[in-house]
This record gives structure tokens, C-alpha cells and sequence, in this order.
């Protein structure tokens, strides 16, 4: 179903029947993606006395627990509260959904021992543009993205000089397919979170950061549609899936 979105007083046709989703899902399988030295996430059926959640068990429905943590098992969304002492809900400050988003792929470079995304690669990506979301593909770009482990690998991140060039051209949505902007072991730095935040300053408590998509190949870089939704927790972070669409 084709459609025109009005956007900035600027009009774009997409087609909404064909939805590309970035988003990793969350399973119960223990290959699920994963980081940050915890157990793969479980869904099963809640259990009370003789009752059991399950259908095949006898339950007249299915009746299933859930156990995960939105920022070790799958595509999320997450605000400032991440990083800062009073609770900040994503839910409370994300409320639009709809961006137009540039999609960029860059292959980190090695500085002392670290893959780093550097303020000269994203500099020269972007060029002129200046997108309300960026969506940042890694390379190399392997499906098995999907289902990494990623705790104790030391995986890219982004160096604060480059963060403060993303919050500086006015990028309020960073959508990245790692599961940190910043270093794995940092001793709790966080520069790179605080940088595209403003954290010490007039911090942005709209700008979020949505970690661990994955962009398949099949979507090159250039101009879409973005529709970035959370599940409605009131939590520093939440699962999301944003779905991009081809402008026509």
C-alpha cells in the first residue's frame, strides 16, 4: 500500500507493504544475541502448583514468563536514563515515531588495539546530509550478527569526537548494529553515551540510542523512512523494532 507522509513540510511516497525490519529479535534459544556476561533470555510456561502455562501440558491456553534484559538480548531503544541517577523512562521521551533516516555503512578502523568508528569516517559518510536518524552498518556485515556473543570480545564502539560531530549536525536518533556505542571495558567512562547525550550540559533527553539492529545487505545506504517503535516499559531502555522504508 502506497502512501505520501508529510515530514518537514516535505512529501515522500513509500510503499508500507514492504516494511524492511532491522530489528533482532528475542528468543529463547541459547544462541540468542547476546553481551554483558548474563544467561540467554527464557520464555516458558509459568508454572504454579499443578498448573503449567502450556497447551500441549493441558492449560487451556498458552501462559508464558518471559526473563530478559532489553540491553544484553536484542534490538533496544534506550535514553539518557541509562547513564543518569534520576529514572528516565524511554517511554516517557520518545513520542514521535516517524523520521527520516540515512542509512550509512563504515568499516572501523584499528586505533591502539580497538575497532573505532572516528569522526573523519562518519564525516565522510554523511557528507552534506543532515538526518534527524542515523543508522550506522558495520562492516564486515556477517548474519552472524544475529546471534554473536559478544561478552568479553571487546566488539567496535565509537570515539567521543565522533559522537560530539553526531549530536553537533543534529542527529537525535543513533541506531547502531553493536551492542554499546562505547567500549566493552571502559571502567565505566561511558563518553561516548555522554557525548551524544550532552550529558553535561543541557542534556538531550529525546536523542536516543537503539543498539544491536541488523541491516542486511540487501539495504543499501542512502534515504529512508523510519518507524522506530518501544514496547511501552517505563524503563531506561525497552525492546524495539525499527523498520525502514524505501522513499520512491
Amino acid at each position: 500500500m502506497k502512501t505520501t507522509v508529510t515530514y518537514n513540510a516535505n512529501e515522500y511516497k513509500i510503499d508500507l507493504s514492504k516494511p524492511l525490519d532491522i530489528s533482532i529479535p528475542i528468543t529463547s534459544k541459547k544462541d540468542n544475541v547476546n553481551a554483558w556476561y548474563i544467561d540467554a533470555p527464557k520464555i516458558e510456561p509459568h508454572r504454579e502448583k499443578d498448573f503449567v502455562g502450556s497447551i500441549p501440558a493441558g492449560a487451556s491456553t498458552n501462559f508464558y514468563d518471559i526473563w530478559f534484559n532489553p540491553h544484553a538480548h536484542g534490538t533496544h531503544t534506550e535514553c539518557v536514563g541509562h547513564i543518569s541517577k534520576e529514572r528516565q523512562s524511554v517511554n516517557q521521551h520518545l513520542k514521535q515515531f516517524f523520521f527520516l533516516a540515512e542509512v550509512i555503512t563504515i568499516t572501523p578502523s584499528v586505533e591502539q588495539g580497538d575497532f573505532v568508528i572516528t569522526k573523519n569516517q562518519l564525516q565522510k559518510a554523511v557528507s552534506s546530509k543532515t538526518p534527524t536518524a542515523l543508522v550506522i552498518r558495520t562492516l564486515p556485515n556477517a548474519t552472524s550478527k544475529q546471534n554473536r556473543q559478544y561478552s568479553h570480545t571487546n566488539p567496535p564502539f565509537i570515539l567521543e569526537d565522533a559522537m560530539i560531530f553526531l549530536k553537533e549536525l543534529g542527529v537525535e536518533h543513533l541506531l547502531v548494529d553493536l551492542p554499546s556505542v562505547d567500549k566493552e571495558k571502559d571502567n565505566g567512562a561511558l563518553l561516548a553515551h555522554k557525548a551524544f547525550w550532552n550529558f553535561n550540559a543541557a542534556v538531550r533527553l529525546n536523542a536516543t540510542i537503539t543498539e544491536f539492529i541488523y541491516v542486511p545487505d540487501s539495504i543499501t545506504d542512502g534515504t529512508y523512512f523510519l518507524n522506530l517503535q518501544v514496547a511501552p516499559f517505563e524503563n531506561d531502555a525497552s525492546p524495539s523494532r525499527p523498520i525502514l522504508y524505501k522513499i520512491e
